[in-house]
């Protein structure tokens, strides 16, 4: 795809559960867009100077989600025109949700079903601290089910659903890209 030019006036955000492909879905279209993208787990690494798995091992998952608002505030505060890739669970602690709303008109939830997204995540779960130990991909669904109940009221706060399904990136960033058009 080449590059385009959009009167953007707003961040672009994209969330999702792992496995859903935000990350590259993010830096994809920001080539696109010709717009600068941010990680927000990969700020939050790069500020605490250890991976995440670390942070929630050494210090609770309770001290990464305070570190977690604390650094997508300051990135909603700084970004203006910046494509912004959420962790997985960002949307779901404190008012994260209302915040990102309130700071963006374009707010996307990658859409996949339970189904996809465990094979996907038992594919590559010695990368994914968080679900190394499952062991077999009838676990992953349950895992993946159970968080995804937990996770759907908040990921459907979003302006806009991508049913991402099977599939490609180009067509979900066309997708995305005939929404910021409109």
């Amino acid at each position: 795809m080449k590059t385009l030019k959009l009167q953007i006036d707003s961040n672009i955000i994209i969330l999702g559960y792992m496995g859903c492909g935000k990350s590259l879905i993010s830096k994809s279209l920001a080539n696109i867009l010709n717009l600068k993208c941010i990680d927000l787990d990969h700020i939050i690494e790069n500020k605490e100077k250890m991976k995440i798995s670390e942070i929630f091992e050494t210090k609770g998952e309770l001290a990464f989600r305070k570190i977690e608002k604390e650094v997508l505030l300051d990135i909603l505060k700084s970004s203006k025109k910046t494509v912004i890739s959420l962790g997985g669970g960002t949307p779901c602690y404190f008012e994260n949700m209302k915040i990102i709303n309130s700071n963006s008109k374009f707010v996307f939830y990658i859409k996949n079903s339970n189904k996809l997204l465990s094979e996907r995540l038992f594919k590559e779960r010695g990368k994914r601290p968080v679900i190394s130990k499952i062991e077999s991909l009838d676990h992953m669904i349950e895992f993946v089910s159970k968080h995804m109940f937990e996770r759907i009221h908040f990921y459907n706060m979003a302006k806009y659903k991508i049913n991402a399904g099977q599939k490609k990136i180009e067509e979900i960033i066309s997708e995305i890209i005939e929404i910021l058009n409109q």
